[in-house]
């Protein structure tokens, strides 16, 4: 295990600073930096204890914002790749088993992908949404109210709406008092929002009613979860999931009419 001292810094830690960040396709600034901080890792470059460079010199290093590094960094913590320790610093954490179960971002990369990790949601969350709405405490209730809140925010300022959306959705599995449903989200992590992997949702979100639908479903479940209603909060998360379901459906549809579209104007005879 390297040395954890925040006092030094680590030759895993000085390389992973000083080197350029490779050219890459055009993805989310996000995206871009947890594959090549994923990648740092491993290949071992950054090595299980070794401490994380600091927000601002990851911003410094990659030209991106504080915004995007902390995203950057939840969806490592959220794949279980990193761990951050508030007032010390984010460290790379041990590979996980061989035999665990795994679902890894590059896995959840096409419509039918996502359509199947909805459908295992559908299951799980439905009922954490009941649960919650028994169990959950005031202050649990409190943090649903600030996701959404950052949620509505994001949305109006046209900001990073991933967050806060995993955010609330793990914090009802929270809030079951099961830890269980916790652990399979928190290894989940953020790719199971469907528009952080699918390209079509967010080039046929026209004047942010996407987002829209997205928050008043949210509400919906805070508040049968609010009031204690668990076949309310059931009902409206298999509804809130069951749309976001056709919502793909329906933006892939969109895309492939426009691909269709492309290729005529192009003079392309399509299959």
């Amino acid at each position: 295990m390297s040395n954890l001292s925040t006092g030094s810094t680590s030759s895993a830690e000085t390389a992973a600073v000083s080197a350029p960040p490779p050219r890459r396709r055009v993805r989310g600034l996000a995206h871009g930096l947890v594959d090549d901080l994923g990648e740092k890792i491993r290949s071992q470059q950054l090595r299980p204890g070794d401490k994380l460079p600091t927000e601002s010199a990851i911003m410094q290093t990659y030209g991106v914002s504080r915004t995007v590094v902390r995203e950057a960094l939840s969806r490592l913590q959220a794949g279980g790749l990193v761990e951050t320790h508030h007032g010390i610093g984010t460290f790379v954490l041990q590979p996980r088993a061989a035999g665990m179960f795994r679902l890894e971002a590059s896995d959840i990369a096409t419509s039918v992908d996502v359509l199947a990790v909805l459908e295992l949601r559908i299951s799980l969350e439905t009922e954490s949404a009941g649960l919650a709405a028994t169990r959950r405490t005031e202050e649990q209730l409190a943090a649903l109210r600030l996701a959404l809140d950052d949620f509505e925010h994001n949305v109006t300022v046209a900001g990073d709406t991933v967050a806060p959306d995993f955010r609330f959705h793990l914090q009802i599995a929270q809030a079951t008092g099961n830890p269980y449903f916790a652990d399979i989200m928190s290894h989940l992590g953020t790719t199971i929002i469907p528009r952080t992997r699918i390209t079509a949702i967010r080039n046929h979100d026209r004047r942010g009613e996407y987002l829209s639908r997205v928050n008043r479903e949210h509400e919906e479940i805070y508040a049968a979860i609010a009031r204690r209603d668990p076949e309310s909060a059931r009902a409206a998360m298999r509804i809130h999931l069951t749309n976001s379901r056709e919502r793909l459906r329906i933006a892939q549809e969109a895309a492939r009419i426009d691909a269709e579209q492309a290729a005529v104007g192009a003079g392309v005879t399509t299959p």
